[in-house]
């Protein structure tokens, strides 16, 4: 299942990370500091996401 995970990780990871960007930006905060904080907390987010995810696979997959 951690193969599956880091597989949809580098998806969901990028996706939430650049979600989290464009909600910043279209907030109005256009510096370095909020940006990278709204891709970090995507990034870190994205970590259970992508788990629990592999594991609704696996476990559809596997009927």
């Amino acid at each position: 299942m951690f193969r599956l995970a880091s597989i949809l990780y580098s998806i969901v990871g990028t996706t939430l990370a650049g979600i989290g960007v464009i909600a910043v930006l279209s907030a109005g905060y256009d510096t370095l500091v909020p940006i990278l904080i709204a891709a970090a907390v995507g990034a870190v987010v994205a970590l259970p996401v992508s788990y629990i995810v592999a594991g609704k696979i696996l476990a559809l997959t596997s009927k």
